[in-house]
């Protein structure tokens, strides 16, 4: 018998929102099989805008409260027990869904999950991980900013857990982990990162293969695909990769746009044009994950769009039927 996908959507969360979310679930809805979306917030405005979706595959459930963006976590901890997010995440402790995926308050949306959902034994500190373009394919990057400081161990895990999550997002692919040091000899970097590379050199693991080092110029050259960091340097070589590619793709553009000449150039290597742009379009690799908990929480950007919104319900789709959890419980260093 085929397994049904239970997704919890917090409908309410980020910019254009609920249109954003509901038109994600349509389009996602298309092309997938065996799911049902648990969505949570404005019943009246959500059922208008879900007239479109064929099929019996979703359920409302009313929320009249949303958090805001501009809440703090600890503020949204304490007014939030009634909001869609909440619900949400609740829906996944009572075993109703199998994910939850919000757009909205990043701090909020980590803080209630921890206060619901419990950690997975002997791991210490969950880890935000993502999508990274990378020359031949993708690679995971964890801590992205959950972890401003970590230990040893905390390394250790996240090498544990990004590289299950890698296996459950591309079961044909051997994760190959590296940790993001600031060279690539073995006297490079401060103790806590030589004690990880001790572990990890040490403790064999056939789930994964260990590169070592890797500094932050060879991280898009797909020499490995996880990529381990405390949550501080991930946050900034997350923040510097966006900004560069922006700053190109807008130079790119003005370049081609500037002139006749220019025009001609952009007509004529339209197709080499396009596949540049999709490659760096932050649509496709939409949906960070929160790993560590007994349940995986998926954190959609709070400014993408449908397609975005629609791409991150894919993420939830491959790391559930991927058993994210249970490669992640296998694998972990006690």
């Amino acid at each position: 018998m085929t397994k049904i996908l239970n997704i919890a959507v917090d409908a309410m969360g980020g910019e254009g929102s609920p249109k954003k979310a509901i038109d994600g679930i349509i389009h996602h809805s298309k092309t997938a099989k065996n799911i049902n979306y648990n969505v949570f917030g404005e019943e009246e405005e959500i059922k208008g805008l879900l007239k479109n979706l064929k099929g019996n595959n979703f359920k409302i459930f009313n929320t009249k409260e949303k958090i805001l963006d501009t809440d703090s976590p600890l503020t949204a901890a304490r007014k939030g027990k009634n909001s869609s997010m909440w619900k949400a995440i609740e829906s996944v402790k009572s075993k109703e869904s199998d994910i939850i995926i919000s757009a909205g308050n990043t701090g909020a949306l980590f803080v209630i999950a921890k206060m619901n959902l419990e950690m997975i034994e002997n791991i210490d500190k969950p880890a935000l991980s993502a999508l990274w373009p990378n020359k031949s394919g993708m690679n995971v990057v964890l801590d992205l900013g959950a972890n401003i400081e970590c230990s040893e161990k905390n390394l250790t895990d996240f090498a544990i857990m990004g590289s299950s999550l890698f296996r459950s997002l591309f079961p044909k692919e051997q994760p190959k982990v590296a940790l993001l040091n600031i060279g690539s000899e073995d006297i490079k970097g401060n103790e806590i990162i030589k004690g990880a590379h001790k572990i990890l050199s040490e403790k064999k693991n056939n789930e994964f293969n260990f590169a070592g080092y890797i500094e932050g110029n060879n991280i898009m050259s797909g020499d490995v695909n996880v990529i381990v960091t405390d949550g501080f340097t991930g946050n900034i070589a997350l923040k510097t990769a966006e900004g560069t590619a922006n700053f190109i793709m807008k130079e790119v553009k003005d370049s081609m746009t500037s002139n006749l000449y220019g025009k001609v150039l952009s007509f004529l290597n339209l197709k080499n044009l396009k596949k540049v742009k999709d490659k760096l379009d932050p649509r496709l690799y939409n949906g960070a994950i929160l790993i560590g908990l007994n349940s995986p929480v998926v954190k959609s950007h709070g400014s993408t769009d449908y397609i975005g919104f629609s791409n991150s319900l894919k993420v939830c789709e491959k790391i559930v039927n991927g058993n994210l959890i249970e490669k992640i419980k296998h694998n972990i260093i006690a």
